[in-house]
C-alpha cells in the first residue's frame, strides 16, 4: 500500500486578506506523478510555495514525507523555470548540479563523493558529456535537464517542477516528458504547469487550482472542464467523466 507524500488539509491563504486559496483538501501519494493547472492568478505558484514550505498557511494543516514543508525541505528537489537563472553566469554544467549538494557536506568543499553524486545525476539526464561545458552554452533543453540533475544530487524523494517545458522548442519538450517519466519510476513527481496538453498525456491526476482546489484523473478533462478551468468568471471546475463507446475523448491543442 503506498504512503502518502503531500497531505493539504482544510488548508486556507490570503494576501493581505484577499483569499487567494480556501479550505484546500487533497492528498498525493508515493510514486505518483501529478499535474498542478490552473489560470494565471489563480494560486498555482501559491500552492507550489505552500508545499515548498516558502509560505505558511492562514489555517488547515500542509504536510510533506511525513513532516512540516520547512522539515522536510533538504528531501525535496525543486526544479524553478530555467529562465529564472542568468545564463551568462559564468559556470559550468558540473558547478550547477553540485549546487545540489550544498548543505549535504561538511566542511564547505565539495567532497569526492558530492562530485560522484553529482556525476550519476548527469548520466541520469543523458548530460555527462557536456559536465566541463559552460551552462550558457547549452540549449533551452539542455539547461533544463541541467537543473533537473541538480535536484536529483540533492538526494530528493519528491520532485517538484515549475513550467517544466517553457522555452523549449518540441523535440527537447518530448524528451524531458519522458525523463520525468523515467524518475516517477522511483520519485514522486508534481508539475506545476499551464500546458493541458502535457496534462493528459503525461500524468495520472491532475489537480486544478481556481482559488479553490480540486483533484481528479486527467481521463476527466474535456472541453467544457478546461473552458470551465480557464473561464475568467467561473472558480471552480466540473468532475464529470465524459466517455464515447470508442473511449475517452481528448482536447488537442
Amino acid at each position: 500500500m503506498k504512503n502518502p507524500v503531500i497531505n493539504v488539509q482544510n488548508m486556507t491563504f490570503s494576501y493581505a486578506s484577499r483569499p487567494v486559496l480556501e479550505n484546500v483538501t487533497f492528498c498525493i501519494m508515493e510514486r505518483e506523478m501529478i499535474g498542478v493547472v490552473g489560470p494565471n492568478g489563480g494560486g498555482k505558484t501559491t500552492l507550489l510555495r505552500l508545499m515548498l514550505g516558502l509560505l505558511k498557511p492562514d489555517k488547515g494543516t500542509i504536510t510533506v514525507l511525513g513532516n512540516t514543508p520547512e522539515k522536510s525541505s533538504h528531501r525535496i528537489g525543486y526544479v524553478p523555470q530555467h529562465r529564472l537563472f542568468d545564463p551568462l553566469f559564468p559556470v559550468s554544467v558540473l558547478d550547477v548540479v553540485l549546487m545540489g549538494r550544498v548543505g549535504q557536506s561538511w566542511g564547505g568543499r565539495f567532497s569526492k563523493t558530492d562530485n560522484e553524486i553529482a556525476a550519476k545525476a548527469l548520466r541520469d539526464v543523458d548530460l555527462y558529456h557536456k559536465h566541463k561545458s559552460a551552462f550558457a552554452d547549452l540549449s533551452g533543453g539542455q539547461r533544463q535537464r541541467t537543473l533537473i540533475a541538480r535536484a536529483l544530487a540533492s538526494s530528493a524523494e519528491l520532485l517538484f517542477f515549475d513550467e517544466p517545458t517553457a522555452n523549449i522548442d518540441s523535440f527537447a519538450e518530448q524528451n524531458i516528458y519522458k525523463l520525468l517519466s523515467k524518475l516517477n519510476e522511483r520519485l514522486t513527481v508534481v508539475v506545476v504547469s499551464h500546458d493541458v496538453g502535457f496534462v493528459s498525456k503525461h500524468v495520472g491526476s491532475v489537480i486544478c487550482v481556481n482559488r479553490f482546489v480540486h483533484i481528479h484523473p486527467t481521463s476527466a478533462i474535456d472541453g467544457k472542464n478546461i473552458q470551465q478551468i480557464y473561464g475568467a468568471d467561473l472558480a471552480m471546475v466540473r468532475h464529470d467523466h465524459r466517455c464515447s463507446e470508442k473511449g475517452h475523448t481528448w482536447v488537442n491543442f
